[in-house]
């Protein structure tokens, strides 16, 4: 078990006064089998509004928030103790061979599996994406055995390089220049998988970053990130994987919720009337006790 301490603090400047604001957080971390949150807690600048806490369509944690007065900036700081053991997957000859895993997304006990099988707007059943990773999912091959493939073969095939994606970046765009960030990563796994009939999930969190040797760890310098979900069958339910870094998801990453895309678990998303330009700094410290 791993214990990590989370700051995550997102602040906009705006070049023009914001008259109101609606905003909605997806910054709770998810209390799920494996990741227990001992604490979490979020301050909003500035602190006068309307603010309420609940859950969305995928069980994550959200925050509403409305801002009524004229403002130039807004902050969200999200502090979290939360500790963390996810379970190893099974033995990937103990898994169902991945037509079996497809065909149960269509039957009553994969209901709860269904929707992450159909695509989205960010994680379309692109073609190209299913003709990839197909090459990892020959004729009864235990879905498990599938995955780990497919994760490694991401971060063999794909450069990590910052600067040449956005979020709105497509799936076969990436694939074409094999190059990009996690989210991309993600995106693309999933896309694979969807086409292929497999259901897949976006998720949403932080993975633990490690200084070069001799090197002092830099404050804020940690990120968020984003991993897959795959479902193996009603038996062995979901495993989580990292393209980026092609792991098992185990105790070096802290999760905050999950949905078909980017779109559906976004930290921070907003409309304003007013503000202009904006200004947008980000700074995440995770530390493991």
């Amino acid at each position: 078990m791993t214990r990590y301490t989370l700051s995550h603090r997102t602040a906009y400047r705006y070049g023009r006064s914001v008259d109101l604001a609606s905003h909605l957080l997806h910054l709770s971390p998810r209390v799920v089998p494996g990741q227990v949150v001992r604490q979490a807690g979020i301050t909003v600048l500035p602190a006068e509004g309307q603010r309420r806490d609940g859950q969305d369509h995928f069980g994550n944690g959200v925050t509403w928030l409305f801002l009524g007065t004229p403002h130039d900036a807004f902050e969200v700081t999200l502090e979290a103790q939360v500790e963390v053991d996810f379970p190893p997957p099974p033995p990937a000859d103990e898994t169902l061979p991945w037509e079996e895993v497809r065909a149960a997304a269509l039957r009553p006990e994969g209901w709860e599996a269904a929707e992450f099988a159909l695509p989205s707007a960010m994680a379309p059943a692109e073609r190209a994406a299913g003709v990839y990773a197909a090459e990892s999912f020959p004729p009864g091959r235990p879905i498990m055995a599938g995955l780990r493939e497919l994760c490694s073969r991401i971060r063999r095939d794909f450069a990590f390089k910052a600067g040449v994606t956005t979020i709105s970046t497509p799936v076969s765009q990436v694939l074409a220049q094999r190059a990009g960030v996690c989210q991309d990563f993600a995106h693309l796994m999933i896309a694979g998988l969807r086409a292929l009939g497999l259901p897949a999930r976006y998720v949403s969190g932080y993975v633990r970053t490690r200084p070069p040797p001799g090197q002092k760890r830099r404050q804020g310098a940690d990120q968020s990130h984003a991993w897959v979900g795959a479902w193996m069958g009603p038996q062995h339910g979901w495993v989580d994987l990292d393209p980026t870094n092609d792991l098992v998801v185990s105790d070096e990453h802290l999760l905050l919720g999950w949905g078909r895309d980017f779109g559906d678990v976004s930290p921070v998303t907003g409309i304003l009337l007013g503000g202009g330009r904006q200004k947008l700094t980000v700074g995440v410290d995770l530390i493991a006790e």
